[in-house]
């Protein structure tokens, strides 16, 4: 486990709610403003942080609308960890 990335994630509920809505499969952000609950505009800034951290990734970048979203390896990784 990666304890940075762990207490970084675990600092913002926003961070941990949607890298685990990430677990089951990839999701757009609208559809994971629907699950937590949260702003798009907020989701999508976390989802750009994740990236940044190389928690999650964009599958399909060139979208402009419906961009699908899923957690890498490493974000897998924590998931486990998280679930703990």
């Amino acid at each position: 486990m990666d304890v940075e990335e762990y207490s970084w994630v675990k600092a913002s509920t926003y961070r941990e709610n949607i890298l685990l809505a990430l677990e089951e499969k990839p999701r757009t952000p609208k559809e994971l403003a629907e699950i937590t609950d949260y702003y798009l505009s907020h989701v999508s800034n976390v989802l750009s942080d994740l990236e940044d951290h190389g928690l999650a990734e964009c599958l399909t970048p060139d979208r402009r609308k419906g961009r699908l979203w899923a957690a890498t390896e490493k974000g897998e990784e924590l998931i486990a960890d998280l679930k703990r």
